[in-house]
């Protein structure tokens, strides 16, 4: 697989560049695992062996998205992305049109049980 190894000369590599890979890398396997998990679930006929693969897939899922927010707190262009996709409304290409034209991305929106959270619902009515 091309993500096992470096393509380039360990000694030329900054040391972001080599933690960024490693990130990188994990994220990959960790994505990998939670596929095979899914499809292992969805192939057996055994309720319970069922029910351990996916709790062993929802694992993977935890580690992918520890290690997506590593990459996150470590790499600004990274974490630009997230911001910009991540939690968006609607179309995703969409956001990515009015980016690409200069335009600020719409800010992601928080929601609790379906209703918008703004500065103003969070305030304390007497």
């Amino acid at each position: 697989m091309s993500s096992e190894s470096l393509h380039v000369p360990r000694e030329v590599l900054s040391q972001e560049g080599r933690m960024l890979h490693n990130a990188i890398t994990s994220l990959v396997e960790e994505l990998e695992a939670v596929d095979w998990y899914r499809q292992r679930a969805d192939d057996t006929e055994d309720e319970a062996l069922r029910e351990i693969l996916l709790h062993n897939m929802r694992e993977e899922m935890e580690h992918a998205s520890m290690v997506l927010e590593w990459i996150r707190r470590h790499n600004g262009d990274f974490a630009g992305h997230l911001q910009t996709y991540l939690f968006s409304e609607g179309s995703i290409l969409a956001v990515e049109k009015v980016v690409e034209h200069g335009g600020a991305a719409p800010a992601p929106q928080t929601t609790v049980r379906g209703s918008p959270v703004t500065i103003g619902s969070l305030k304390v009515r007497r």
